[in-house]
C-alpha cells in the first residue's frame, strides 16, 4: 500500500486534481478582512471546551477532563438530519441543543446522573440499550448511528485500557507536546479515527476527528501545560460538511453543475467517493490558503499578528459562523454522508 499523505498534503494533491470543486483565490481577501475584524473583536481566538455551559469543568481534574474530551470526540460525528425525519435534540438544564452540542448536553446529563463517562472501564462495556438511553433526545428521538457510536466507544475504551493504562492523559503525555505525535498516536492506535481513503492512486487522509481531538486538547488549557503543542500550526482545518458551506458562500469554493445537482437532490454520497473527497480536500486547501493570506496581509500592512490565528481557530470561527447565519449558509446544500469520520 502506498504511503498515506497527511491532511495538508492531501489537500494540496486533491485541489490540484479536483474535477468537481474549484478554489477561487481571488475571493479569499474578503474572508481575510472579515476574519481579521473577528480577531479584533475577540471572536476568533483560542477557545476551550470548558467555556461551554455543558462542560463540568469545575469538577474535573486534568486526567478526568482529558478523558471527558476523548469520550466526546469518540462520538463526535454525523449529526445532520435526514430529510423528512425528526431532528435529534437534547435538553439539559432547560436548554435544548442540536448537533454536536446535543451530544455535549447528553454527555453532561449522563455525568450529572452519575454515569462515569470518562472511565473506559465503564464505557467499554456499555450495551446498546444503555447508550441509547444515555443519548436519547427530546420526544424520544434516538441519536443517529447509535450502533456505530457503541462500536467506537467499545474500541477506544479497550485500547485505552490495554495500551494507555485507561487514561487518555497518558497518550497526550507520550506525545511530548507535539500535535503531530499525538495525531499519529491516535490514528495508529484507534482505528475509528483513521479517516483516510484512496483518490487517484494515492492514499489521502483528512483525520477530521483525530485533528479535532488534538485541537480540543490544545484549547482545553489554552495552550498551556499539557495543552501546549510546539507544532500546533501543523494541524489543518477539520474537513466536515458545514465549513464548506461557508467557503462556497464566500465564493472561495465553487461546485460544478454536476455536483451541485447531486447536492440539491439531497442524495446520500458514498464515503470516499470522488465528490466527497474533493469537497473535503479542497476545503482543507482553501482554509490553508486563507491562513497564509492573513499572515501575508499582516506583514505587508503592519497589522497586529494574532498568534492564535491558525487553521484550528479559523475552522472553529467558520463553523460557528455557519450556525449564526443559517439562512444564508443553507442556500448552499451540504454534502450528506453516513460516516463515523465526521
Amino acid at each position: 500500500m502506498s504511503e498515506t499523505l497527511g491532511p495538508r498534503e492531501s489537500g494540496v494533491f486533491i485541489a490540484k486534481h479536483s474535477k468537481h470543486v474549484s478554489i477561487h483565490e481571488e475571493a479569499i481577501p474578503k474572508m481575510v478582512h472579515d476574519l481579521y475584524q473577528a480577531m479584533e473583536d475577540g471572536k476568533l481566538r483560542k477557545s476551550s471546551i470548558t467555556e461551554h455551559e455543558t462542560f463540568p469543568s469545575k469538577h474535573l481534574n486534568q486526567k478526568e477532563a482529558l478523558n471527558y474530551v476523548f469520550f466526546l470526540d469518540a462520538l463526535n460525528f454525523c449529526f445532520w438530519k435526514p430529510p423528512g425525519k425528526p431532528g435529534w435534540s437534547v435538553k439539559f438544564q432547560d436548554i435544548s441543543y442540536t448537533g454536536y452540542f446535543a451530544l455535549c448536553a447528553a454527555v453532561a446529563r449522563a455525568y450529572d446522573e452519575g454515569i462515569h463517562i470518562f472511565d473506559p472501564v465503564v464505557y467499554s462495556k456499555f450495551t446498546l440499550s444503555e447508550l441509547n438511553e444515555m443519548l436519547k433526545g427530546e420526544n424520544g428521538v434516538p441519536a443517529p448511528m447509535v450502533e456505530e457510536r457503541l462500536k467506537c466507544l467499545q474500541e477506544v475504551g479497550t485500547v485505552l485500557l490495554t495500551k494507555f493504562g485507561g487514561s487518555f492523559e497518558n497518550c497526550v503525555l507520550q506525545a511530548k507536546n507535539s500535535a503531530q505525535a499525538l495525531l499519529k498516536l491516535v490514528v495508529e492506535n484507534f482505528p475509528c479515527f483513521d479517516d483516510s481513503c484512496e483518490y487517484l492512486g494515492k492514499r489521502v487522509s483528512f483525520h477530521k476527528r483525530a485533528q479535532i481531538l488534538v485541537g480540543d486538547v490544545w484549547g482545553l488549557y489554552y495552550g498551556d501545560g499539557i495543552s501546549k503543542f510546539n507544532d500546533v500550526d501543523s494541524i489543518t482545518m477539520f474537513a466536515d460538511y458545514r465549513v464548506p458551506q461557508v467557503l462556497v458562500a464566500y465564493g472561495i469554493l465553487e461546485y460544478s453543475d454536476e455536483l451541485m445537482g447531486v447536492l440539491k437532490k439531497n442524495e446520500i454520497l458514498q464515503s470516499g467517493c470522488e465528490y466527497e473527497v474533493e469537497i473535503r480536500g479542497c476545503s482543507i486547501r482553501a482554509v490553508d490558503l486563507v491562513v497564509q493570506k492573513i499572515r501575508e496581509f499582516t506583514k505587508e500592512r503592519n497589522w497586529k499578528l494574532y498568534p492564535d490565528c491558525n487553521d484550528i481557530s479559523v475552522d472553529n470561527y467558520l463553523w460557528s459562523y455557519r450556525r449564526e447565519h443559517v439562512e444564508r449558509m443553507d442556500a448552499t446544500p451540504f454534502h450528506k454522508v453516513i460516516s463515523i469520520y465526521y
